[in-house]
């Protein structure tokens, strides 16, 4: 009996030997947290997305607090967050331009012709590994077995038709579908602007042709017609310089394969 009372002694004294070690050992090794890192951390969105570069909203709070990056990067929250961690920095807060994610591929099944028929796991890595680039005989298609979809934490992506589609009044440019598609397709683009070829093929017209039923085929009519000589044809692709378009629409009109997109309403 001696011999077990004098163990719960023993051990008493331990614990409360490292307890007091322990409460001095966090007095003196302790960092004081600058309390504007709790107050940007409470005013952000709080999706830990990654969409400001950051690992999650602590991270991005903690750069914010230290004055290493600026007030205006979570793009879940938008301007209104924007205004509220610049107040707290005491800082005049510079909106951001809005980004949102575009996936620059019209070949759905019912258009593009298919490579082979695959019946594993819908994972558009998964589909690559099994069968090369795509299983689509267009190498630059869209896979369009969802993992953008997966990686969206906003309900902004979806498959339509074999192809991933974004709903633009849902994203938030975050970029996690950019991150999460292996063929590397999907893009970011400013908010503002409504015109973008919704093709990535740079196979040669005829090839295009032979693949998809509205892929780019490089004609250079777009180019040719731009009055703000906006469109260059570049590896037999149409692409756009969003600093010199004026989005007026025409390259939609007049393209024969009615590949370029655009966004919104006209005029």
């Amino acid at each position: 009996m001696k011999t077990i009372l004098l163990s719960i002694l023993v051990l008493g004294a331990l614990g409360a030997i490292f307890g007091a070690l322990l409460a001095f050992a966090s007095k003196i090794f302790h960092v004081e947290t600058d309390p504007r890192q709790a107050a940007v951390r409470e005013a952000l969105a709080g999706a830990n997305c990654g969409g400001c570069g950051y690992p999650g909203c602590d991270g991005y709070a903690a750069a914010v607090a230290k004055g290493e990056a600026p007030c205006n990067k979570c793009v879940a929250g938008g301007a209104a967050t924007a205004a509220k961690v610049a107040e707290i920095m005491g800082q005049t807060n510079e909106a951001a331009e809005k980004l949102v994610a575009f996936v620059p591929c019209s070949g759905g099944t019912d258009v593009a012709e298919m490579r082979f028929n695959y019946s594993g796991p819908e994972d558009c890595r998964a589909a690559m590994l099994f069968g090369g680039k795509s299983n689509k005989l267009c190498t630059f298609a869209c896979i369009g077995f969802g993992n953008c979809v997966k990686a969206c934490q906003f309900d902004a992506m979806h498959i339509e038709n074999g192809v991933a589609k974004v709903q633009r009044s849902h994203c938030v440019g975050c970029g996690a579908c950019v991150d999460a598609c292996p063929k590397s397709i999907v893009k970011l683009i400013p908010e503002s602007q409504r015109i973008m070829p919704a093709c990535s093929s740079k196979d040669k017209g005829p090839i295009v042709m032979k693949n998809c039923k509205v892929g780019c085929i490089g004609c250079m009519k777009c180019q040719r017609e731009c009055p703000a000589d906006a469109i260059v044809v570049t590896d037999n692709l149409a692409q756009v310089d969003v600093t010199k378009c004026v989005q007026c629409g025409h390259c939609a009109d007049i393209c024969p394969r009615h590949i370029i997109t655009y966004f919104g309403k006209k005029g």
